[in-house]
């Protein structure tokens, strides 16, 4: 019989805690409840959960630090929460090896949906991320081959560089920051309109409409994840 994934929460809103525990619980997991940073940090040390869900401001420490120590030793994924919208918090929390961000108040389902995103790739990472095939767009990166609607799409380098490196991320957000260093090179990180046009590029190609995205999801001023086509 396999274990109930467990997850970690970690914040210091009661009525947070309270609210993630009932929902958690509801859709199959193990919940572990922390009110502090050093509460938060033992258990994770002690109780090895599958994923986090990590508020940035907690009373004892800032979120961005337990995120850093938690880097030191795990690559467990970690859901930051905020009521910090602005697009360099989200940036940050990305850059410094958060796995998405969720801005207060937010709807239980959206973050459901989110961690079990995280939880496939998870699982399932060295399949997962070498063939993907919904029935209507299929990727094979061992063969870097596109297809669509049974057709093969011809792609540029860079537009298929772009798609691969968020296959590879599925379900995550990727930073605009990221894709540039890994496609463009470390001196185009702020290059952001090279990535717009290429992005705009291959959604034509692929029908993929910005307002409804199918596969191509825009994380407006941070930056782009891919989603499974349903």
């Amino acid at each position: 019989m396999t274990s109930a994934p467990r997850v970690l929460v970690i914040d210091d809103e009661a009525q947070i805690r309270k609210f993630l525990d009932i929902g958690l619980r509801a859709e199959g997991y193990e919940v572990l409840l922390a009110a502090n940073a050093a509460d938060g940090l033992a258990l994770a040390a002690t109780r090895s959960p599958d994923l986090v869900i990590l508020d940035i401001g907690l009373p004892d420490r800032e979120g961005h630090e337990v995120l850093a120590e938690l880097r030191q030793w795990t690559q467990v994924p970690v859901i930051m929460l905020s009521v910090r919208d602005a697009e360099s918090e989200k940036v940050k929390a990305l850059d410094a090896g958060a796995n998405d961000y969720v801005t207060k108040p937010f709807g239980i389902q959206e973050l459901m949906a989110r961690l079990r995103a995280l939880m496939r790739g998870r699982q399932g990472e060295p399949e997962a991320m070498q063939r993907y095939d919904d029935g209507r767009l299929a990727i094979d990166l061992g063969r870097r081959e596109v297809w669509l609607e049974g057709e093969p799409l011809s792609l540029t380098r860079k537009e298929y560089a772009v798609l691969a490196l968020l296959l590879r991320h599925a379900g995550r957000v990727v930073t605009q920051q990221q894709l540039l260093r890994e496609i463009w090179g470390a001196t185009h990180t702020h290059d952001s309109h090279y990535l717009r046009i290429v992005v705009g590029k291959l959604r034509q190609k692929l029908g993929d409409d910005p307002t409804t995205p199918r596969w191509l999801k825009t994380e407006p001023g941070v930056g782009y994840r891919f989603i499974s086509g349903s």
